[in-house]
């Protein structure tokens, strides 16, 4: 798999990439990190990426044509077979774990992680698929965004993970339900106890336990 970061921060991506899940499926040639410095398709010498919006109000908005040039520049196109071009944006849907496993089986995936007061609005209409937003809250740019994407995607895709059972208990997995209560030692801390369930060495006890500990997610 192939992801592609359109940014004005590419310095932002530095460590999470090279950490934990992301650099060993990148290691193992499951997935491959293009991060693309939006400035450098700038076209005045200060490398302007934004502008002040057509009819006034606050902030600056992000610019088509650096966005365009650089989707030019990989090759990628909206509507494309087995590919996604996706902007982060607070008006965007929200992301969930079906669209990941949907999304997990792409061969490329191209994120454009929006800024400043928000994104000239013919990106959304003529350059992207979707507009994705992770929660009901606005962030300073995309790129948390678009790393919480990625790590999401990442670790559905096949030998990504150290143990390929661990994935198929967790959160959102199952009916959207919440992953099953998680104790490990000391079996007694202070006045709290593990479960004795989880202590009796009983698989068919303990797998109705865990089935019963899930939960929707608290809102």
């Amino acid at each position: 798999m192939q992801i592609n970061f359109l940014t004005i921060f590419p310095e932002y991506f530095t460590n999470i990439l090279n950490s934990s899940i992301l650099k060993r499926a990148k290691e193992k040639k499951l997935v491959n990190y293009r991060v693309i410095n939006l400035r450098d398709f700038a076209k005045d010498k200060h490398q302007t990426t934004d502008e002040r919006p057509f009819g006034g109000g606050p902030g600056m908005v992000m610019m088509i044509e650096p966005i365009d040039l650089a989707l030019h520049s990989l090759k990628q196109k909206k509507g494309s077979l087995n590919k996604k071009i996706i902007l982060t944006s607070a008006k965007g849907k929200l992301f969930k774990q079906k669209i990941a496993r949907d999304w997990s089986r792409l061969t490329e995936l191209t994120i454009i992680c929006g800024h400043y007061e928000g994104v000239d609005e013919r990106v959304a209409k003529y350059l992207v698929d979707e507009e994705i937003r992770i929660g009901n809250y606005v962030l300073t740019g995309g790129e948390p965004a678009a790393t919480v994407i990625a790590d999401t995607l990442i670790r559905l895709l096949p030998g990504a993970l150290g143990n390929e059972e661990s994935g198929l208990d967790e959160s959102h997995v199952i009916s959207g339900l919440a992953g099953p209560e998680q104790y490990t030692r000391p079996a007694k801390y202070k006045t709290w106890a593990v479960p004795d369930v989880l202590l009796s060495g009983d698989p068919k006890k303990i797998e109705v336990y865990k089935k019963q500990s899930r939960n929707l997610p608290k809102d």
